[in-house]
């Protein structure tokens, strides 16, 4: 068999192996494998193949990892909290407030210092373990 039909296996293998993961890792050395094929294919030396198919490893992973953080870092900030109505328990002297929240007790700040302490408050954001509340429903 030609050297081409192996690369082309073993990416189709890599791609068996990354549907049942999901991790898209492996779809990127897929491709790179498939790289290499087509540079077997069009007669390369056997470094060039391995050469090409590595180049297109790395840069492959490199860009996937970037878009990876870039999306991670919006679905991080897309709390499930945010917008869920709670119940003002407390107001303390110096603006925070405690509420009940999914059944626990939490510690929370006004959005604004001018904010009404009265009527139903929501949560605008999550700063650690303490919430950001709005009178408006965001």
């Amino acid at each position: 068999m030609a050297v081409y039909i192996y690369w082309f296996l073993l990416a189709l293998v890599l791609l068996g192996l990354e549907m049942a993961t999901g991790t898209f890792y492996l779809l990127v050395l897929s491709v790179a494998m498939a790289v290499g094929g087509f540079a077997a294919l069009l007669d390369a030396s056997v470094a060039w193949q391995l050469t090409l198919c590595a180049l297109a490893a790395v840069v492959g992973t490199i860009s996937l990892r970037q878009w990876k953080n870039a999306h991670l870092n919006k679905v991080a900030d897309a709390s499930l909290d945010v917008g869920q109505p709670v119940q003002v328990e407390t107001w303390h002297e110096n603006g925070t407030a405690r509420v009940l929240y999914r059944g626990a007790a939490w510690d929370a700040e006004p959005e604004s210092a001018d904010m009404p302490r009265a009527g139903t408050f929501y949560i605008k954001e999550m700063r650690g373990s303490s919430l950001v509340l709005t009178h408006r429903k965001p």
